[in-house]
């Protein structure tokens, strides 16, 4: 039984392929429209799921959308009736689009898929919720979904348990942690549904000057985790912007203009509201641990995609293990609302071990061959060196010890918004220079921006404060005590930015500020190819962490295909680029004809 799911019109489109339970493939739509956080029809992800499994629309047995949108209409016309007439502009942009296509989500499957079996609608915290527990190991565990909104819904928790998951107690539209972050996002200048992790990567350098502003002015916090927002700051409900100029009020001034200096202010305001949220979710958890007494926790939802938050949850013991969805946004909503209807719809049975989740490293996306990479090279007369898979693993070992910079593309793509080795860019995580140059020179980013450690998952307590594996890039923990070094009193003196520079650590190009990291461990079953690679580098160098970023530039969807890689290698100071067993030399190059200005081709996040 082949069951689709899909995800659309919010953002982060995407399309999830189950068969018979299992979990086969799985995509994004900005993979393929190379239009980052794609919110169109996936068209394009569902065409790679039905060709993953050799079938047509017609082979489906169910497809389930990951939301009512009838429910969601439902609230908008609601919230512009209740604000009226403020708003009004909101509303003309709004509506046509939810009457031309929108609220006939039924029609436009049946259309654009020509498929006439049966559609089915879970609800937008159902499909994160089953996206969180029917993928993860455990057989029993509490979930807790957090995100902006879907139809009224912006939080929720509950008990899932065998083939069964259900949601116990909700927060309401308006009140949001997720639209709270994005507003402050929004006031720092970053954009709304994409710089959050920007936000949080800049906390460190900020002091919590607001946090109590926040607390007594904006959000009324209750002692479970529950909470209302003070309205009167905000516009996100009716209007086009996210905060007013109450807001402004309060905080001294205007938002920060995006692209402009970032100041001390702004690292500031980012560590409040980091802090905040880690405060919120504290209390939820220990609530929902207090209510349900179950051992495990399951996260997804946006906010989910918040390590530094999750890495605090596990560490203080609230529960046994934690688990996140590794698309834990709306694109993981795909994927959950296929899982409901397979295991809660249909009451099909759900095995767990506790330790193996569903979700196959995440390597669910799209895969090359060889021989497809050679017609690629060779149709562009394009140089390159095939080695068989340990030799090209040693080679990549020796140029990463030269402080060379590598793009791969090797294996299947990942699904969500982290790269895992499949389409990384990787360099070596000794390097005291790497940090910068991957930022102002790959990745054409702000230079705070930190970058995340691939450690060999039987390493990873040699290296850092955790105990367990951290698969998909959502827990943060601290390099371990021994490997930091101590700053000295100047350098103990400094401010914001001015902290960047310092050497932390004897795996600085990995180490944050505060001495944190977002870890990805590497398993050898689940990508032997990546784990070859730093498993090499650790038998030759001594070390078994190398850094590892998405492969793309600033404002690009991560690459899917060989022409992507290729594309984004030649645009870039990346030195070499792994394509499948091809090795290619950027020295050995000729300089792209014809290329356009990626600038003005990518919208800057």
């Amino acid at each position: 039984m082949y069951i689709l799911g899909i995800s659309a019109y919010y953002h982060d489109s995407a399309a999830a392929l189950i068969k018979d339970g299992e979990i086969i493939a799985a995509a994004q739509e900005e993979r393929f429209s190379r239009k980052k956080h794609d919110h169109r029809f996936p068209k394009n992800a569902i065409k790679y799921c039905l060709e993953y499994a050799e079938i047509t629309a017609n082979d489906l047995n169910f497809v389930a959308f990951y939301d009512k949108p009838m429910l969601k209409f439902e609230r908008l016309l609601e919230t512009y009736t209740a604000l009226a007439p403020k708003g009004f502009s909101s509303f003309l942009k709004a509506m046509p689009l939810w009457i031309k296509e929108k609220i006939w989500m039924k029609d436009l499957i049946k259309k654009d898929l020509n498929y006439n079996g049966t559609i089915l609608f879970p609800e937008h915290h159902q499909s994160h919720a089953a996206s969180a527990f029917f993928a993860s190991p455990f057989d029993e565990a509490a979930f807790l979904t957090i995100d902006g909104v879907g139809e009224w819904t912006t939080t929720s928790y509950g008990i899932g348990k065998g083939n069964n998951i259900e949601i116990m107690a909700d927060i309401k539209f308006p009140h949001s942690l997720g639209l709270l972050y994005s507003a402050f996002t929004y006031y720092t200048g970053f954009k709304v549904n994409s710089g959050e992790y920007k936000v949080m990567g800049l906390a460190p350098y900020g002091e919590p000057k607001y946090v109590d502003t926040i607390l007594n002015e904006l959000i009324d916090l209750k002692e479970d985790g529950s909470f209302k927002m003070n309205m009167k700051y905000f516009d996100f409900a009716g209007g086009l912007k996210m905060t007013n100029d109450a807001f402004n009020k309060l905080f001294g001034g205007k938002p920060r203009e995006p692209e402009s200096k970032l100041t001390q202010r702004e690292m500031d305001f980012a560590r409040s509201i980091q802090d905040v949220t880690e405060i919120i979710m504290l209390k939820m958890a220990n609530h929902i641990k207090n209510i349900t007494g179950k051992n495990y926790l399951c996260l997804a939802g946006g906010v989910a995609l918040n390590c530094v938050a999750n890495g605090k949850i596990l560490r203080e013991g609230i529960f046994e293990d934690v688990w996140i969805q590794p698309a834990a946004g709306d694109a993981g909503g795909a994927l959950g609302a296929a899982l409901f209807v397979w295991y809660q719809y249909l009451n099909n049975k759900r095995i767990s071990d506790n330790k193996n989740d569903k979700m196959c490293g995440a390597y669910l996306g799209t895969e090359y061959t060889n021989e497809s990479i050679k017609l690629f090279l060779d149709k562009h007369k394009i140089k390159y060196e095939f080695l068989e898979t340990e030799s090209l693993q040693n080679k990549v070992a020796d140029i990463l010890s030269q402080e060379k910079i590598l793009g791969i593309l090797n294996g299947r793509m990942e699904f969500g918004p982290r790269a895992l080795g499949a389409r990384s860019i990787i360099g070596d995580a000794r390097s005291k220079k790497m940090q910068s140059v991957m930022n102002l020179k790959i990745k054409f980013r702000e230079s705070f921006r930190p970058f995340a450690p691939s450690v060999m998952e039987e390493r990873i307590s040699d290296y850092f404060e955790i105990d367990r594996p951290s698969p998909y890039m959502l827990l943060v923990a601290d390099v371990k005590k021994e490997r930091q070094l101590k700053m000295s009193s100047d350098e103990e003196k400094l401010f914001g930015i001015d902290k960047l520079n310092i050497v932390r650590s004897d795996i600085p190009a990995v180490t944050h500020i505060d001495y944190s990291a977002r870890i990805q461990s590497v398993n050898k079953n689940t990508n032997p190819f990546y784990h070859g690679i730093i498993s090499k580098f650790n038998e030759k160098y001594g070390c078994g962490v190398i850094v590892n970023t998405s492969f793309n530039v600033r404002g690009e969807p991560i690459v899917c295909s060989p022409e992507d890689a290729y594309r984004c290698f030649m645009r870039t100071d990346i030195d070499y680029l792994v394509l499948g067993n091809y090795l290619l030399d950027k020295t050995e190059m000729k300089k792209i004809t014809n290329d356009t200005d990626w600038k003005k081709e990518f919208e800057l996040d």
